[in-house]
């Protein structure tokens, strides 16, 4: 009896590859390898990090770097995964990755605190948080709309279905803002505030549930931020004021 040995067939087995992808340098870099990465008919499960560098996916072709480039901008450059290659952030804890974020959060609340500090009000402080909150993180977003428009529907459900929507959330964050800065139409603002959050603070869930790698787009592209139960609970706090608000203006 005749063992046909084919190595051909041995590699074809081997779904997973993994490849050094450089040029990313944001949640935009990583939503723009993997959609090009999905829309190759021989790939599936596709997986990009961000801080490994890298692309990994299931193939029964075998692909090289340079057939990986090719579908790519030409921004990045595609290399042979190292086997022992060190995830280039490990050292880096995720509080020194939130720093920004905390920081950002503690010029809005102290200033929502001074303007008021005199006369107290906590509702007033309230919606000055909620106002600062849509006003700063929409200037963020909107710095670099199309990157944020590439990252959002990463994990929020009605980004991924409806494009347009990632490219409008900067100026509807912008429109609430304004509309709590200037007390207008204040029960209209918190209903669209606890309906958009809602949303996204759904895939926000469902992303760290999964464990997957996806950088937060709450603050654009300019700033490089891990999805963390910090981003949850940012969303959770100005859902319970919006909660809070709106009894307080239906009674």
């Amino acid at each position: 009896m005749v063992f046909n040995f084919n190595y051909h067939n041995i590699y074809l087995l081997l779904m997973k590859q993994e490849f050094r992808v450089e040029g990313m340098t944001c949640g935009g870099c990583l939503a723009s390898v993997e959609n090009s990465l999905k829309k190759i008919d021989e790939i599936k499960n596709v997986e990009v990090s961000l801080t490994r560098k890298s692309a990994s996916f299931d193939s029964n072709t075998i692909f090289s770097p340079k057939d990986i480039e090719e579908h790519l901008d030409a921004k990045y450059s595609v290399f042979e995964a190292l086997a022992n290659e060190v995830p280039l952030a490990t050292n880096k804890s995720s509080m020194a990755e939130l720093k920004p974020l905390l920081i950002i959060l503690f010029y809005i609340i102290s200033a929502s605190i001074l303007l008021h500090i005199q006369e107290w009000d906590m509702k007033a402080v309230m919606l000055d948080f909620m106002g600062l909150f849509f006003i700063v993180f929409s200037f963020f977003k909107i710095l670099d709309v199309k990157g944020f428009a590439s990252s959002f529907p990463m994990y929020d459900p009605l980004a991924k279905q409806v494009k347009a929507y990632a490219h409008i959330y900067p100026f509807i964050e912008l429109c609430l803002g304004l509309m709590f800065l200037f007390r207008w139409n204040i029960p209209i603002a918190l209903i669209l505030t606890f309906v958009i959050l809602g949303i996204t603070t759904i895939g926000v869930s469902k992303a760290l549930l999964s464990n997957k790698e996806i950088k937060c787009a709450c603050l654009g592209t300019v700033l490089n931020l891990p999805m963390t139960k910090a981003t949850f609970i940012e969303n959770a706090i100005m859902l319970i004021m919006a909660m809070i608000l709106f009894g307080n203006y239906i009674i």
